[in-house]
């Protein structure tokens, strides 16, 4: 990740509106009407209702998706003691990872109160407001105290998230290890370095696990914690050990794991050397741990190492746990966060680990394939499985354990709701910029006359997203942005007729030639294409000078159609097609063709559905597909619903893998009660449809636009499908955020093509 400079950091929580979060109405409010009935006379209704029943509250106002974040101050990150108001940045920053990694709302609430007793009181004064409270940088000893306290007294989920966050996560990871290193969790010897809020809580979960206390050796700034001391208080003396060192270097001789919750270099590769065969290292001092990556591995070739940074394998990160755990919280209604509620989060988070990850996540991290293994021993932040697979283990065992007031019966529906909360408005932008962050390519944005483009590129230079090449006259370039207040600097222009150009179109217009030789292309006419923008920037795709390219604001359309089919090519068969993403009040909605096939037939109708069933799998969605008409199952003989009702015999017949039925006319696909009383015998019973393909571009196009003007809060697209590199075509006229969330997808398209190439040469 690139460094980040105090300028931009300060930028960042100033520019527009200071700070980090909003609050937003969620009810219309447009009339005197809907104002009555937000506020007075109507409002008196609801509170009467939870008069009557306090858990009403969760049904008539946010309560049950809001969490408070509170902290005095006193252990601000690695900060310190720096006060409630100091600290206000974090809580606000912690409130927007719960809102877009689970869709929980947050007030950040900072009190200037070190007491704990104190400090209690005023939480528990203001507890009615809120479903949840997360406790966030609070000082040791003082924490312990008011989470236990304010866990007895108060019946809502409550967690200190710096002790039992790192806890979680670390014992999923801890798990994983022994499991590859053919270890037994009662048998190991563990050592904690660190005796303060996060080091108690780890061990504690560890011993849940099945550590056994005999077996673990704590230390705190002065050394092993054992029996001869007279210095402990009651949080460290339950870990004293009964053995007779007094020293790191004489713990870990031998042991098998090391948790480090301390400072950094105190772990020397003489000590490591010490330990046990294939040792586990969990070195978690930010932002330099208890031994350097580097260090760790030159000594140890068995070891799996994990740290709390983001720039090295195996990140134990707070992210991973809190938003999913407070989510299936909330949604079971629970009293409290419990023990079985964070070992039912361990475990989730571990098996995650081990199921195939998508290709959203490897191409993040700019891997093939991300496997099981030393260094992958927990799952990546940016895994959008974590939100379906955490909080629903989470809600189980809330309602297991006796602690949920609103049990799920309806694990399916749960699993759509929460599948909701993954929608492209802003979560799936995001990681989909993040990913593009990992892995930045080169992106030709052949259209560089139009502001828009312009725009777009000094964006996505300034979001680290690529590497911007932009096709035109320098002059012009420059006269356009110097107009509009854009800064190029650092962006790579190309004038494809310049003179200096002359070699490149040469070479260029040869190999065009020479592939399209025997489909009327003459080397003449290569040359002459090569003064054309689209056809020069796919050529520098073609070969490998560039990655990807993003055309479409003002290009004709067929001619670039032309063009790509002419030098890129189609992966397979002669079925190119273009997807939207649309996120609606249903959920997210995969949207195909929607750009390239006119009237397709039925064969093409199969292409077009398979490389959208593979997109939506790309894309971290299990594709469940709608073939649309304008009938029914065979109801209408017209020639585009039979081509849709052949369309899809092919597909139960030769591709069993896709789920997929029709045809069908949309309101029955997209309303699973009405399709399954009509129609009890589709395949897609008790199945919420998200993808839906049309008998032809003009429906699709159609659609999507309706949508993306009138009922979406985001769309995303078109998308290119089936071309052999990333090519993609905007929409005519697309916003400058269009053009820079496609190309955020152009890069990832480009990272999964070389993964690939690399895969092929390997086989």
């Amino acid at each position: 990740m690139a460094k980040i400079t105090r300028e931009e950091a300060l930028l960042y929580h100033s520019k527009g509106k200071p700070g980090k979060i909003e609050i937003v109405p969620t009810k219309p409010y447009s009339t005197q009407r809907d104002l009555s009935l937000a506020y007075s006379p109507g409002v008196a209704e609801p509170c009467l209702e939870i008069q009557k029943d306090p858990n009403a509250a969760y049904r008539y106002t946010s309560k049950g998706n809001l969490v408070a974040v509170i902290s005095n101050g006193t252990a601000v990150l690695g900060l310190g003691d720096i006060g409630p108001m100091a600290g206000k940045p974090v809580m606000e920053g912690k409130g927007l990872l719960f809102k877009i990694f689970a869709g929980i709302d947050v007030f950040d609430i900072e009190i200037n109160e070190k007491d704990p007793e104190k400090f209690i009181q005023v939480v528990k004064a203001i507890a009615p407001t809120f479903g949840g409270i997360n406790l966030e940088d609070i000082k040791a000893p003082e924490c312990f105290e008011i989470e236990e306290r304010l866990k007895e007294e108060l019946d809502i989920p409550i967690m200190h998230d710096d002790q039992h966050g790192t806890a979680i996560i670390s014992a999923a990871g801890l798990l994983n290890s022994l499991e590859l290193t053919g270890k037994k969790i009662e048998d190991v010897r563990i050592v904690v370095n660190g005796a303060g809020a996060a080091a108690n809580s780890c061990t504690q979960l560890y011993m849940m696990l099945g550590a056994r206390l005999e077996n673990i050796v704590m230390l705190d700034s002065k050394g092993v914690i054992n029996k001869k001391r007279k210095d402990l208080n009651a949080r460290k003396l339950p870990f004293a050990t009964d053995r007779n060192i007094t020293s790191l270097e004489e713990a870990v001789k031998g042991a098998d794991v090391f948790l480090g919750l301390s400072v950094a270099n105190v772990l020397s590769k003489e000590m490591l050397r010490s330990m046990n065969e294939k040792p586990i290292v969990f070195a978690l001092a930010n932002p330099n741990p208890e031994i350097s990556y580097e260090d760790a591995m030159e000594a140890r070739k068995d070891l799996i190492f994990a740290t709390g940074r983001s720039d090295y394998p195996n990140q134990i990160n707070n992210v991973l746990g809190f938003p999913y755990i407070f989510r299936g919280a909330l949604d079971s209604g629970a009293t409290c966060i419990n023990e079985e509620m964070k070992v039912a989060a361990v475990r989730a988070i571990a098996e995650l680990t081990k199921k195939p990850v998508p290709d959203v996540v490897n191409s993040a991290y700019n891997t093939r394939q991300i496997r099981f293994g030393p260094e992958y021993i927990i799952p990546k932040p940016l895994d959008p499985r974590l939100l379906l697979t955490v909080a629903p283990a989470v809600a189980k065992a809330a309602m297991d354990s006796g602690v949920a007031r609103i049990p799920i019966s309806d694990w399916e529906a749960y699993q759509t709701q929460l599948r909701k909360r993954m929608g492209i408005d802003n979560k799936m932008l995001r990681r989909f910029f993040e990913s593009a962050r990992q892995n930045p390519k080169r992106v030709v944005f052949t259209e560089s006359n139009h502001v828009n483009m312009l725009k777009a590129a000094e964006m996505a230079l300034a979001e680290k997203i690529c590497y911007p090449i932009l096709l035109g006259n320098e002059e012009k370039i420059a006269k356009t942005a110097l107009e509009n207040d854009i800064d190029l600097t650092g962006i790579e222009i190309i004038n494809l007729r310049h003179d200096r150009e002359e070699k490149r179109r040469i070479e260029f217009a040869r190999y065009l030639s020479e592939k399209k030789s025997r489909e009327g292309i003459s080397y003449n006419e290569a040359v002459e294409k090569m003064y054309e923008r689209n056809y020069f920037g796919m050529m520098m795709v073609e070969t490998g000078q560039a990655d990807a390219l993003i055309t479409g604001v003002y290009s004709n359309y067929s001619d670039t159609i032309k063009a790509a089919r002419d030098i890129i090519g189609v992966r397979k068969g002669k079925t190119i097609a273009a997807m939207q993403i649309l996120n609606t009040k249903k959920g997210t909605l995969f949207l195909a063709d929607t750009l390239f096939t006119r009237n397709p037939t039925t064969e093409e109708l199969v292409e077009i559905t398979k490389l959208t069933h593979e997109a939506v799998r790309f894309f971290a969605h299990d594709p469940v597909i709608a073939m649309l008409s304008c009938s029914n199952f065979g109801s209408e003989e017209s020639p585009g619903a039979q081509s849709v009702h052949r369309a899809v015999e092919i597909l139960h017949r030769d591709y069993p893998n896709i789920l997929v039925d029709g045809e069908m006319q949309v309101n029955f696909a997209l309303n699973r009660k009405l399709r399954e009383k009509k129609y009890p015998f589709t395949t897609l019973k008790d199945k919420k449809v998200n993808t839906l393909i049309f008998p032809n571009v003009s429906s699709a196009n159609i659609t999507y636009r309706m949508l993306a003007e009138t009922g979406v809060t985001g769309c995303v697209g078109p998308i290119q499908l089936g071309l052999k590199k990333p090519i993609h075509i905007l929409d005519v006229e697309s916003s400058v955020q269009d053009i820079v969330n496609m190309t955020a997808i152009a890069v990832l398209d480009a990272a999964v093509e070389e993964q690939r190439r690399q895969c092929e040469k390997t086989n």
